[in-house]
């Protein structure tokens, strides 16, 4: 639509921008001429007026940073495990009467690796058997008042199946003695 306002004649090759669109670049340390010369927008000294300068992230020119000036509290574990959370109204979307880690990942309930906790938001008046790595107290008894069953999975952080390493080396016969 632009370009039948700005080329009538429709002709790609003799396309223009916009007045006003473009304006030239400032062209810095050409010389005392052409305003940007000397220090070419640097100004005097200092570390940012050398070439090769570089600043690390959080540097606050000296200044206590930010990162180092705040309070921390408590302990925060590496380690932390984190569980994939759903409820029992999310039940519905899965069909069949088994719920699995691999059903509820089938039907995008939970994302990802890691243990599955069931959460008891929700009502559920149908049959399941529950196959989680943990489970709340009132997710548990709206269950089995539903005549449901509940298994416990055995807490893999990283759910995932055991890579086989290489396969050990056989060991050598020792050399037979000479008599």
């Amino acid at each position: 639509m632009s370009d039948a306002v700005n080329n009538p004649a429709g002709d790609l090759g003799s396309l223009k921008p916009a007045p006003g669109s473009i304006s030239k670049t400032k062209r810095i340390g050409r010389g005392r001429g052409s305003g940007h010369g000397d220090t070419a927008t640097r100004g005097h000294k200092g570390a940012q007026s050398r070439s090769g300068y570089k600043t690390k992230t959080g540097f606050e020119g000296g200044q206590m940073p930010l990162k180092r000036r705040i309070p921390k509290r408590g302990f925060h574990s590496y380690n932390k495990t984190k569980y994939n959370e759903f409820n029992i109204v999310d039940l519905v979307r899965v069909d069949g009467d088994i719920v699995s880690p691999e059903t509820l990942r089938t039907a995008r309930i939970v994302h990802g690796r890691g243990p599955i906790v069931l959460l008891g938001n929700g009502e559920i008046e149908r049959a399941v058997k529950v196959s989680v790595h943990r489970i709340s107290k009132s997710a548990e008894e709206k269950i089995t008042k539903a005549g449901g069953t509940i298994e416990m999975l055995t807490l893999d952080p990283f759910d995932r199946k055991v890579k086989k390493g290489p396969a050990p080396k056989p060991k050598r016969s020792a050399k037979p003695k000479k008599p």
